[in-house]
């Protein structure tokens, strides 16, 4: 028996090698990346490259699932190497610790990569994500806003063009369509429509982020296995 015993009697020794034979990019490390990153580490995927410029603050605490007390302070990149290796040794781990712009974006591409996991928050950066999947053919899938936001069960796997009641994913929606782009833009999306707030700033909870990521890794891993 080993720690992927019960991944194996689900999808088969052939599958599990396919998983552990790909390459994941995960960019943000917060809410929704935390817990897809924590996923696909859990189910075996042989290689992540890290992206994430933050450090562990005390407000993660109520949503990221590797914030802790005694962590705080502590670079996010940093933080998840040493857990990725507490859970799985055998996983190849590549940090990039800096802000993703559209004028650095090609460094995430220096080696091969099979499928994009997009948990950032910058919007051009969503954007160009799309771009570079489309020319690469990386597969990708993105989530989208997950703040002011608390009933999970209404987050779908979707593609961009079927999606509602997400600002978001509204400005994505017209830049796939203004830049005609072909083919489907798989993402995570809700349809509950965001909740009033008194102020501008989003609030947030561990119940809507953590699904969001669980739906992305739920993505890479059955596409893998088919």
């Amino acid at each position: 028996m080993n720690q992927f015993s019960r991944l194996e009697l689900l999808v088969g020794q052939d599958n599990l090698n396919k998983i552990k034979n790909t390459t994941v990019l995960i960019i943000g490390l917060g809410g929704v990346g935390s817990f897809a990153l924590e996923s696909l580490v859990r189910n075996g995927i042989g290689k992540v490259i890290i992206v994430d410029n933050d450090i562990v603050d005390i407000t993660n605490l109520n949503r990221q699932i590797m914030s802790l007390q005694n962590n705080i302070g502590l670079l996010k990149t940093d933080v998840w190497e040493k857990r990725i290796f507490e859970i799985n040794p055998t996983c190849k781990v590549k940090k990039i610790t800096k802000f993703i712009t559209k004028e650095n974006i090609n460094e995430l591409f220096s080696e091969d990569i099979d499928y994009i996991v997009d948990a950032c928050d910058t919007i051009e950066v969503k954007k160009e994500l799309i771009r570079q999947s489309k020319f690469r053919k990386i597969k990708l899938i993105s989530s989208m806003g997950t703040g002011n936001k608390m009933d999970p069960g209404r987050l779908k796997i979707m593609d961009i063009r079927k999606t509602s009641y997400d600002p978001i994913a509204g400005i994505l929606r017209r830049m796939v369509r203004d830049e005609n782009i072909s083919g489907k833009v798989m993402v995570v999306s809700s349809d509950e429509p965001l909740l009033k707030s008194e102020t501008k700033k989003l609030g947030s909870n561990c119940l809507v982020p953590s699904v969001a990521g669980l739906l992305c890794a739920s993505f890479v891993i059955n596409d893998i296995v088919g």
